[in-house]
């Protein structure tokens, strides 16, 4: 198996998942991410209950993997400086059609504003601290400033080029 050079490091977290019953009329159920538990292992089978209400259930629904690249410190960075710090969970649907279930965890502000702009389902929780702590010390060893240089324009026509 090939790694990547540019992934450093990794945290197994388990995504905790709450179903609702619908609000609408189209929609039986309703799903979004609530937490997650780092360090997390595999869960068997998906979708184990933790904890249910009348009309409401949660559930460890999967375990992913955070990774963090040396590329995105700065979307990191934005991240931290939140408040609170968030992880941003994506969701798509599963097997059933139905029920939605999380295929990503990411800490970089930019690759969750990335997939808010497709068809998956995109929220957020809050960062337990254990993963502000992992991130904090990744963005301080790995973080470079680039300076923004703006680009210098190329001209397409002089003015005496000008048809009136």
């Amino acid at each position: 198996m090939t790694v990547p050079l540019n992934r450093i490091e990794t945290m197994a977290l388990g995504i905790v998942v709450e179903r609702r019953r619908g609000a609408t009329p189209w929609a039986d159920w309703s799903w979004r991410p609530v937490s997650v538990i780092p360090g997390a292992g595999p869960v068997e089978p998906p979708g184990r209950l933790l904890m249910e209400g009348e009309g409401w259930s949660r559930s460890h629904a999967a375990t992913l993997t955070l990774e963090l690249f040396r590329s995105d410190t700065e979307g990191y960075r934005l991240n931290l400086s939140q408040d609170p710090p968030r992880l941003w969970v994506v969701m798509r649907p599963g097997a059933d059609g139905e029920a939605l279930e999380p295929c990503v965890v990411t800490a970089s502000a930019h690759e969750g504003e990335g997939y808010q702009v497709g068809t998956d389902v995109v929220d957020t929780v809050p960062m337990p601290p254990e993963v502000i702590a992992l991130v904090r010390d990744f963005v301080e060893q790995h973080h470079v400033d680039v300076p923004f240089q703006k680009r210098e324009r190329t001209r397409h026509f002089e003015k005496e080029d000008r048809r009136p």
